[in-house]
């Protein structure tokens, strides 16, 4: 089984080459199962329902979040429409949505989503790692691919939890810094890692927004509205191969696409 995950999509950018290059990396790939992280595309922070419908449109099949989850409160009615969309699963209970999604592939495989935020240099939100654990023992016995986004700033959280279950789920994915790290591996006990995936977005700016207010409020330490980039348009990924009888993870892959 080959599964995709995108990482974290910025803005209108990020969205157009989701849009036109997606459904040619699908078919090129013969991939199975599309995941992306869209937490921040609606103008770089926050996602609407109508962005949620257009990305669900272009052959992802389930939408991961984060700490940006609630920047458009519209979203907070929008989530029981639409169990796709997902936010951290270790928001206090009551929190609207859900933060893991079960389906199954095309060709019948079933598969579980789960998205996870750190608390390191983060907001403190309840347990990861208790919560992690919590929600993979609930799924059903049948389900073994089990992808994890680990939606963090700190490298170590992100590979305390990746060496945490190792060998409990397929793959723990790191997104949030919206920098592709170069250590993707399977861990010795099948579980696919990397630090961060990466930002599908304008890479021409820093993380996704224009350089010039992020320089200038790291000069005078003052409030600025920053804005989405425009230039070296890209798409960083992972692609992972995965025994779907087992869950083990067979190789993670580290893509990267440019829009011409």
């Amino acid at each position: 089984m080959r599964v995709l995950f995108i990482g974290d999509i910025v803005g209108s950018p990020g969205r157009r080459i989701v849009r036109e290059r997606l459904a040619d990396i699908l078919a090129q790939r013969q991939v199975d199962l599309c995941i992306a992280n869209g937490e921040n595309s609606a103008s770089g922070f926050g996602i609407t329902a109508r962005i949620t419908q257009e990305l669900l449109a272009t052959g992802i099949e389930v939408l991961s979040g984060g700490n940006h989850i609630w920047d458009r409160r519209e979203i907070m009615e929008y989530f029981p429409h639409e169990p796709r969309l997902l936010r951290p699963a270790n928001f206090p209970a009551g929190s609207p949505g859900s933060g893991v999604y079960v389906g199954t592939t095309k060709t019948g495989v079933k598969y579980a989503v789960i998205n996870i935020q750190g608390r390191t240099f983060m907001i403190p939100i309840d347990d990861p790692f208790r919560t992690a654990e919590a929600e993979i023992a609930k799924l059903p016995p049948d389900v073994k691919v089990i992808i994890v986004d680990m939606h963090a700033e700190a490298t170590s959280e992100k590979l305390a939890m990746g060496w945490n279950l190792d060998g409990k789920v397929s793959a723990v994915l790191g997104t949030h810094t919206h920098v592709q790290t170069a250590d993707n591996r399977v861990l010795p006990n099948g579980t696919a890692y990397i630090t961060d995936v990466g930002m599908t977005g304008p890479h021409d700016g820093i993380i996704g927004m224009e350089r010039g207010p992020i320089i200038q409020r790291f000069h005078d330490a003052l409030p600025i509205r920053f804005t989405v980039a425009e230039g070296d348009i890209q798409m960083n990924a992972v692609l992972l191969d995965i025994d779907e009888s087992t869950g083990r993870a067979r190789s993670i892959e580290r893509l990267n696409y440019r829009l011409d």
